[in-house]
This record gives structure tokens, C-alpha cells and sequence, in this order.
């Protein structure tokens, strides 16, 4: 079996920030996964092709002004329409940094991943308020939960 491909497409612009991304990949490439391969690429740095070579995606934001980073929403302008008819039903998970609810920004991603047609594989996980530092092991649990979902084919 060829290996799946998992991409982390996340806003890390603190050092908090940086550790939910790096959980998610410590999750993710957890040892007792072993058909999938993992990347982070910034969302300003994130293409099309990232995401047609991939076979789930995770997103990451922070909450900015009660929405999404605007590096994650300058991802979904450049690749929503490349990727359309290509990926639907495509697994997806989503965290959101939150300083305040996520509300705003769980409310706009969510209609952005219904027009792509992706496919929810859980809950978006809202890390509200001060940071803690449980936040890290459900961000590596997040990252864990897609990689084995990819690794015994429920995805």
C-alpha cells in the first residue's frame, strides 16, 4: 500500500501558535502510523497542488477580529477554484487558536469547506482563551486521529 498523503495547512505566527502546529505533526507521525506521510506548509506558501496531492487536509488559524487568519483565507482564495471539482469529499479537520468563542471563524471556514464539498471528519477543535497548555495534547490528538484515520483506510 502505497503511502497517504496528510497536509497541515496552518497560521503559526507565535511561538504558542508554532507548538499547536508542531503537535499536530508530532500526532500525525506518531510510530504506529505507518502508511501515511505528513506536511505542514504555510498557508501564504500553500499551492493548489498541495492540496490535489493530498489525500486529507488539516487547517490551523488563529482568530483574528472574530475570523481567520487572513494567510489561511489568502489560501482558500488561490486554491478554491483549482481544487473544486477535484477533491470533494476530501477529509478535513480544523483548530482554531482563540483568544475570545472562534465563533466568527469556525462559522466562515465551515462555509468555505461546505462550498469545497470536503468532508468533516470531526468537530472543529476551538482552543478558546488563555492559552493552556492542555491545548497541545489536543491539538497532537487532532493530528493522530487523521493520520490513523488515513492509515486503516476510514478515510
Amino acid at each position: 500500500m502505497s503511502a497517504r498523503q496528510l497536509l497541515l495547512v496552518a497560521h503559526a505566527p507565535s511561538d504558542n501558535t508554532a507548538r499547536l502546529r508542531d503537535a499536530v505533526l508530532r500526532g500525525a507521525s506518531a510510530s504506529t502510523i505507518e502508511n501515511v506521510k505528513v506536511r505542514w506548509v504555510a498557508p501564504l506558501e500553500a499551492t493548489p497542488d498541495d492540496v490535489l496531492q493530498a489525500d486529507a487536509i488539516i487547517l490551523g488559524t488563529t482568530e483574528n477580529l472574530g475570523y481567520m487568519s487572513g494567510a489561511l483565507k489568502d489560501f482558500f482564495d488561490r486554491c478554491y477554484y483549482p481544487v473544486l471539482e477535484r477533491k470533494q469529499g476530501m477529509p478535513c479537520a480544523l483548530y482554531i487558536r482563540a483568544g475570545h468563542d472562534g465563533t466568527g471563524t469556525r462559522r466562515a471556514i465551515e462555509s468555505i469547506v461546505t462550498g469545497l464539498r470536503w468532508s468533516w471528519a470531526q468537530d472543529p477543535l476551538v482552543l478558546r482563551g488563555d492559552w493552556q497548555p492542555g491545548f497541545l495534547d489536543q491539538a497532537e490528538e487532532l493530528g493522530l486521529y487523521m493520520a490513523a484515520g488515513l492509515d486503516s483506510g476510514i478515510f
